[in-house]
């Protein structure tokens, strides 16, 4: 099968509804050489499952070989500012280092403390709603999915409500998630750097305040703890904020549009079912919708031999469609879907800390519009933003 036909994350057309390409691949099999981005491409939803967790696939391969080794080429070194940031993070590190991290930061997102900060996330999203709803409408996306997991993410991390770099929190982690797109441009690059410098000096600058005057936060902990160097942890703070609001954002806005579009919110949703509705709108258009991996140690699937130093795109999007494990209903949209298996949070020693606060957060939302704006609607048709990747959309104008 000619991939490429039916696989093209650089087409507004394929960006816009990837998911018939989707049902190409898994048809035409469990594995595909895509040579534009010179990737295995994994559509099915066993495959994709099984592989998060298999430890011959990892993140990074710098803990295992060297670049020569591994038959891959180092970073341009005008980047450097983005992997050393990138790579110290908790998402991009295997072995005793990510486990190290992991148990260190985990302790922020059991569901236990999640709970005690329940009241907090919904006084937000009720105060957050009231202000769209105050106005009239407006755009949803500015007015109440990105101030609410910003503001929650920065308390728990300690950065003051008067730091005016607060401000650039959203810009900066959209700069730095630019470079998960396939094949990023050199501009692309040059934005990732740039917000990379100034992310990580302004964190710099926060830890040194930390030490200086600790507070009841986790950077402060982290502190105390002594496990982590610097770069430790500004790459592991920046993850948790580019990380802890870029699928909220975009699962909140883009869950919201569908169902607008699908006429569901105006048939209304019983406040009862959220928990299973908001997997739903996770599973149904995923904010992520690809997730890569390196090939450490051969490995076989479905009779294709995928070597060492291969890069596997393991396609959440296409997984969380396939029939063959949601049934014949896998491409509807069904808000009380009891059995719902999504990969949207990953699996594994990867799996997303931040899924608790994120369910959280995005049925305080769905709550807080059904109280208040039962009566809303889109006032514009959205436009997506042009990243395949990572799924949304550049805004959301509503009317109450």
């Amino acid at each position: 099968m000619d991939t490429a036909a039916a696989f093209d994350p650089w087409s507004p057309e394929f960006v816009a509804d990837p998911y018939p390409a989707y049902a190409a691949l898994r048809e035409g099999g469990r594995v595909h050489w895509y040579g534009p981005t010179r990737q295995w491409l994994v559509p099915h939803h066993e495959d994709v499952s099984a592989l998060l967790r298999d430890r011959r696939l990892g993140r990074t391969y710098t803990h295992r070989f060297t670049h020569e080794e591994f038959g891959r080429e180092a970073p341009d070194p005008a980047h450097e500012p983005f992997h050393t940031l990138n790579d110290h993070g908790l998402l991009d590190l295997e072995g005793a280092d990510h486990a190290r991290i992991r148990r260190l930061v985990s302790k922020a997102f059991t569901p236990r403390t999640v709970e005690r900060l329940a009241p907090t996330v919904r006084e937000l999203a009720a105060g957050l709603v009231g202000e769209l709803v105050a106005a009239g409408g407006g755009d949803l996306q500015a007015a109440v999915a990105e101030p609410l997991p910003v503001a929650v993410i920065a308390a728990m991390l300690g950065v003051p409500e008067e730091d005016e770099e607060r401000a650039m929190l959203r810009p900066w982690s959209a700069a730095i998630c630019g470079m998960f797109e396939p094949n990023p441009s050199e501009e692309t690059a040059r934005r990732a750097v740039r917000a990379s410098i100034e992310f990580s000096g302004y964190l710099r600058e926060l830890i040194a305040r930390r030490r200086a005057d600790p507070g009841d936060d986790l950077i402060s902990a982290l502190i105390g703890v002594g496990e982590l160097t610097e770069q430790e942890m500004v790459s592991t703070c920046v993850l948790l904020l580019n990380a802890g609001h870029e699928a909220t954002v975009n699962t909140t806005t883009g869950g919201m549009w569908t169902l607008l579009r699908h006429g569901l919110w105006s048939r209304g949703i019983d406040p009862a079912g959220l928990s299973a509705a908001v997997d739903e709108l996770l599973r149904y258009d995923t904010p992520l919708q690809m997730f890569e991996r390196w090939v450490l140690d051969d490995i076989e699937i479905g009779g294709t031999v995928l070597p060492r130093g291969s890069e596997v795109a393991l396609l959440f999007g296409s997984a969380n469609r396939d029939p063959a494990r949601f049934g014949p209903t896998a491409d509807a949209l069904d808000l009380a879907r009891a059995d719902n298996p999504h990969v949207s949070f990953g699996a594994g020693v990867h799996y997303c800390l931040g899924a608790p606060l994120a369910r959280l957060e995005l049925t305080a939302v769905l709550a807080e519009l059904l109280r208040q704006a039962p009566g809303l609607r889109l006032a514009a048709e959205p436009v997506r933003r042009p990243g395949y990747v990572i799924r949304g959309v550049e805004s959301l104008l509503v009317e109450v």
